[in-house]
């Protein structure tokens, strides 16, 4: 990948709307609410982008209406990798652009609406394959197939396409570099996010400050970086404190936290995170300096009116302490807490060699389908 510093001037829609606002509010989950319209378990939700529109975009209008800024395209699980477990490998652009008009249109209508600018952003998840060394996957190959799918998106239809790629949920250094790779051949912005669920790394062993220090290398430069999914709102918190430490002043933190933690109720996956934590949560991330704050999985558009309304009332306080963080979010692990071996070995290039050699020949991610349910 290239090397370059500061990043270009930008024109485009997300950087103007962050010249002009302290803040700008990311929308939240997909699965969990497209679950709640009929997805069933297993099932792809970009398939939905063709055969169920008007869902789509009732989630999306439903995320607006709450006080979103920027919404995210069904199209996680957009590349050829992902598309390939549901048969539909060979739908890639189809389904892309399929996600990015639908996005498209909401934010425009709807935002001309309520007379307020919308940011698309096009959602791009991890393959689901391990990369070299520790897996078969090439750079070569993984940035061609996020170059295709960011393509995709980027059109759109009629050539009205996504604002900015958002590239989300990653955990190795190797997939973002081929995501950034791929996302750079149409010219698009792009964001970029890691998830951080393996005591305070990515489960590939990427560190918060690691991840500060790749965005500031590469060129062009991603507009803004940070982290989403996890394990719930405290331990991203913590994460985003460790990523602080290598800012620079120009840099913009983006938070998504997933909306508590995942429990079985009734046979059902739901998050247990209130309205009234979500927003507690917003308010010590703008403390912490946070410009681009969201939910990622179990978020819906109720708590993100309620991150809306205490964003909307806050006053930018000290940075939080750590302590602080726990007490109003709940506990850490101790790598995010920066404690013990975890917290202080330092990762190789990909992160942890022999974490990925044990998860060799599965997904790089959390479930058996290959799909860590972001943003569900």
């Amino acid at each position: 990948m290239a090397i370059g510093g500061r990043p270009a001037v930008m024109t485009d829609r997300l950087s103007k709307l962050l010249a002009a606002r302290p803040w700008l509010l990311a929308d939240g989950a997909t699965g969990t609410n497209y679950f709640a319209a009929g997805l069933e378990a297993g099932g792809a939700p970009e398939l939905w982008n063709v055969e169920h529109p008007d869902r789509v975009e009732a989630l999306h209008r439903a995320f607006v209406e709450a006080g979103a800024d920027i919404i995210l395209t069904n199209s996680f699980g957009g590349t050829h990798y992902r598309l390939k477990l549901h048969n539909a490998q060979d739908r890639v652009r189809e389904l892309n652009q399929a996600a990015a008009a639908i996005a498209r249109r909401v934010a425009d209508e709807l935002g001309a609406e309520l007379g307020r600018e919308i940011v698309v952003a096009g959602s791009v998840g991890p393959t689901g394959e391990l990369f070299e060394p520790v897996g078969p996957l090439t750079l070569a190959d993984g940035t061609a197939a996020f170059a295709e799918q960011a393509q995709g998106l980027a059109q759109g239809l009629e050539g009205r396409g996504a604002d900015v790629l958002w590239i989300e949920t990653l955990s190795s250094v190797e997939e973002l570099e081929a995501a950034v790779a791929g996302c750079a051949t149409t010219g698009l912005p792009t964001v970029c996010t890691l998830s951080f669920d393996t005591n305070g790394r990515t489960m590939m062993g990427v560190t918060p400050r690691r991840v500060a220090e790749l965005v500031h290398q590469m060129s062009p430069r991603p507009v803004a970086f940070g982290g989403n999914c996890g394990t719930g709102a405290s331990e991203l918190m913590a994460v985003l404190l460790r990523m602080r430490e290598a800012m620079r002043p120009d840099d913009v933190l983006v938070a998504k936290s997933n909306c508590g933690v995942p429990e079985f109720v009734e046979g059902q996956i739901q998050y247990n995170g209130t309205p009234e934590l979500m927003a507690d949560y917003a308010r010590l991330a703008r403390d912490m300096g946070v410009r681009i704050i969201g939910g990622c999985c179990g978020t819906t558009p109720e708590h993100v009116r309620a991150m809306y309304d205490a964003l909307q009332a806050h006053q930018p306080g000290e940075p939080p302490s750590l302590g602080e963080v726990v007490t109003r979010l709940g506990a850490v692990s101790a790598g995010a807490a920066g404690q013990g071996p975890l917290g202080d070995r330092p990762a190789g290039r990909a992160g942890g060699r022999g974490e990925g050699r044990r998860r060799r020949g599965r997904s790089a991610d959390t479930t058996p389908d290959g799909d860590c349910t972001p943003r569900f």
